[in-house]
C-alpha cells in the first residue's frame, strides 16, 4: 500500500522533493564543492593555464625533464613490483585464512592486519633501526655465526628497500579483497574439483584463482595506489637513498621553492594523479576481462591442510615474527636507549626519550592534541556528512548526487599529496566576503582531511543503508513526518553501526596520517604523522623511536577497543575480523 500510495505520488506532474531533503542536499553540494569538485579543479586549471591561458608547451617542459622523468620511471617500477609483491602475500594470507584448517586465525589476521593501521613512517623507521649495525637481526646474525659486510650501507636505503616495506605495508589491502571474494565461491565447484580426483594445488591453480581473479584485480588496484602515493616510506628511505619519486619530488621542491613552486608542482600532481588512475583502470580491465560469475550458495568451504597444518601454522607465525615482531622489537629498543646504535643494557637503559615526548618537548604534545582535535572534528562532521549522503545514494539518486559520489571517491583515490597540494591552491588566497586566507591554519589540514577521507566512512555506511528496509521511511513519510525528524528518529539510530564503523576507520587512519598534512604543516601547526620525519631529518632518532612507539600504542588501544565493541557492529566492517 505504502508503495503504491508514493508510486502514485511520483505519477503526479509536477511533484517535487521535500524543501527540507532540497536543502539538505545543496548544503551537500556545497560542502563537496568547496572541498573537493573545486580545489582538484583549481589543481587541473593550474597545471594547464599558470598564467590564466593554456600553456600546453610549458607543461611538457616541466614533465620533459630529466629529473621529472626518472622520477616518473622510479615511480612507475616501485609501485608496480610493490604490488606483485603485496598481491602474492596478500592472496597466500586470504587462502589461509578464508579456505584452510588453519587455527589461530583471528590472533594471525589481528597481527597481519597492524601494519597496515601502523604509520608508514612508523614502519620505515622501525625496519631502518632493525637492520643498523646495532640492529636486531644484524645482532642475531652475529650470534649466529653469520656476519653480513654492509660496509656502513643500509641496504634500504635503495628501490629495492622502499619497494620491500610497501609491498609488505599494503598486503593487507590486498588480502582484504581476496578474502571477501573467496568467501564468495560456492563450495560444490571446489568439492566437484575434488571428487573428479584433482590435487589440493591444481584446484587452487584452476578453480579458486580464476574466480577470485577480480577480487585479486580489486586489491591489486587498491595496493598500486597506496604505493605510488605512500609519502613515508619513500621519503624515509628514498631521500636518504637518492632514489627520487614525484612524491618526494614535490616534498623537496615546495620546502626549498616555496608557493612559487607551486605552478610546477600542480603539474606533477597531475601526473602522480594520471600513474595512479591509470593504475585502476588498467587493473579494473584485466580483472573484468572473463566473466567469472557462478551460481550457488556461498557456504564456508574449509580445505584440510592434513599433516601440513603444523608446518603451515609456524610458518605463518615465523613470518609474523619476522615482519611485525623484529621491526617493532627494535624500534622499542633505540627508544629505551640513550643514543641511536647502542646496545640495549642495563646502563643504556633510560625512559628519558618518552619523558621528553610526553612532557620535555612542547612541540610533540601541541603536535598530538592538534592531531586529535582535528580527527575528532573531522570524524564527527564526516560521520554526519555520510549518513546524509547514504540516504539520498540509496533512494534518491539523481546525476548531482552521482557527481557527488563520484567526487569522494576520486578524492580518495589519488593520494594525499595531491591533495594537499590541491588544497594549497584553493585555499592560499583570502576566501570571498570574508577576506581570510586558510594557509598555514590547521583548518587547511580540516579541509583537506574531509576531502579525503569522506569516502571512508561513506562506504560502511552505504552498507548499512542497504540493509534498512525503505518502507518504514515511507511510512513514516505518509504519517507527516518531515526528513530531518525521519532521519533522526528512525534511520540515524538504523544506520549509526555502519556509520561508526566507517568512523573507527576514519580516525584510525587520520590520527597518525602524513600523506595529506605533509605539505600543509607549517611551525605553528604541526600535526603527529609529520613529526616521525622531522625528528628522524634533525637527526633525533631515539626520541622519534619514543613518538613512533606511542604512535603504535595509540593504534593498538583503539584497535583492541574496537574489537570489544565488535559484537555491536555489524559483520566484516572491521578489517581485522577473521
Amino acid at each position: 500500500m505504502v508503495q503504491q500510495v508514493l508510486a502514485c505520488k511520483s505519477a503526479v506532474k509536477g511533484w517535487r522533493w521535500p524543501r527540507s531533503e532540497v536543502g539538505v542536499l545543496w548544503l551537500l553540494t556545497l560542502l563537496i564543492g568547496l572541498l573537493s569538485i573545486a580545489p582538484l579543479s583549481r589543481l587541473v586549471w593550474t597545471a594547464i593555464a599558470p598564467e590564466g591561458v593554456p600553456d600546453l608547451a610549458r607543461l611538457m617542459q616541466v614533465v620533459g625533464t630529466p629529473r621529472v622523468l626518472r622520477a616518473t620511471g622510479n615511480t612507475v617500477i616501485i609501485a608496480l613490483a610493490a604490488t606483485a609483491l603485496a598481491v602474492v602475500l596478500g592472496t597466500l594470507a586470504a587462502w589461509l585464512v578464508a579456505l584452510t584448517t588453519m587455527r589461530t586465525k583471528q590472533a594471525w589476521v589481528f597481527a597481519f592486519i597492524l601494519p597496515l593501521m601502523i604509520p608508514p613512517q612508523v614502519t620505515a623507521l622501525a625496519w631502518l633501526q632493525a637492520l643498523s649495525p646495532s640492529g636486531l637481526l644484524i645482532t642475531g646474525l652475529h650470534a649466529l655465526g653469520i656476519s653480513l659486510d654492509m660496509q656502513g650501507h643500509q641496504p634500504l636505503y635503495s628501490m629495492w628497500g622502499i619497494i620491500l616495506l610497501l609491498g609488505l605495508h599494503n598486503a593487507p589491502l590486498v588480502f582484504l579483497s581476496v578474502r571477501a571474494g573467496l568467501r564468495r565461491l560456492p563450495a560444490e565447484l571446489v568439492e566437484a574439483a575434488r571428487v573428479t580426483g584433482a590435487s589440493p594445488l591444481r584446484v587452487m591453480l584452476t578453480v579458486i584463482l580464476p574466480l577470485a581473479r577480480p577480487a585479486i584485480f580489486a586489491g591489486a588496484a587498491l595496493s598500486f595506489v597506496a604505493a605510488a602515493g605512500n609519502f613515508g616510506i619513500q621519503a624515509m628511505l628514498g631521500i636518504p637513498g637518492r632514489v627520487p619519486t614525484l612524491i618526494t619530488l614535490v616534498y623537496q621542491q615546495l620546502n626549498n621553492s616555496g608557493p612559487g613552486a607551486l605552478p610546477d608542482m600542480a603539474v606533477l600532481s597531475i601526473l602522480i594523479a594520471a600513474i595512479t588512475l591509470g593504475g585502476l583502470l588498467l587493473s579494473g580491465f584485466l580483472g573484468g576481462r572473463h566473466d567469472v560469475r557462478v551460481t550457488g550458495t556461498p557456504r564456508r568451504l574449509q580445505q584440510p591442510l592434513n599433516r601440513w597444518r603444523l608446518p603451515v601454522e609456524i610458518g605463518v607465525w615465523a613470518a609474523m615474527v619476522l615482519t611485525l615482531v623484529m621491526p617493532l622489537s627494535a624500534l622499542i629498543t633505540t627508544s629505551l636507549t640513550r643514543g641511536f646504535g647502542q646496545a640495549l643494557t642495563l646502563q643504556s637503559l633510560t625512559l628519558e626519550n618518552y619523558r621528553n615526548a610526553l612532557f620535555a618537548y612542547p612541540a610533540i604534545r601541541t603536535a598530538f592534541f592538534t592531531s586529535l582535535g582535528l580527527t575528532l572534528l573531522a570524524v564527527v562532521i564526516l560521520t554526519v556528512v555520510a549518513l546524509f549522503m547514504a540516504f539520498f545514494l540509496s533512494w534518491q539518486r539523481t546525476r548531482l548526487v552521482g557527481l557527488l559520489h563520484l567526487s569522494s571517491e576520486l578524492a580518495y583515490a589519488l593520494p594525499g599529496i595531491v591533495t594537499g597540494i590541491a588544497a594549497i591552491l584553493f585555499f592560499l588566497k583570502p576566501l570571498p566576503l570574508i577576506n581570510v586566507s586558510l594557509y598555514g591554519t590547521v583548518w587547511i589540514i580540516l579541509a583537506a582531511y574531509l576531502s579525503n577521507f569522506l569516502a571512508l566512512v561513506l562506504r560502511p555506511t552505504l552498507a548499512g543503508f542497504a540493509q534498512i528496509e525503505r518502507s518504514l521511511d515511507e511510512a513514516a513519510q505518509l504519517a507527516g513526518a518531515g526528513f530531518l525528524r525521519r532521519m533522526r528518529d528512525i534511520l540515524l539510530p538504523l544506520a549509526a553501526p555502519s556509520a561508526i564503523a566507517g568512523a573507527v576507520l576514519v580516525f584510525l587512519t587520520a590520527l597518525n596520517e602524513i600523506q595529506v598534512s605533509i605539505l600543509l604543516v607549517t611551525s605553528n601547526t604541526q600535526t603527529l604523522g609529520p613529526m616521525i620525519v622531522f625528528l628522524d631529518e634533525g637527526g633525533s632518532s631515539t626520541l622519534a623511536a619514543a613518538v613512533g612507539c606511542l604512535m603504535i600504542l595509540i593504534v593498538l588501544l583503539f584497535m583492541l577497543l574496537a574489537t570489544r565493541l565488535m559484537r555491536k557492529l555489524p559483520e566484516g566492517v572491521l578489517p581485522w575480523q577473521a
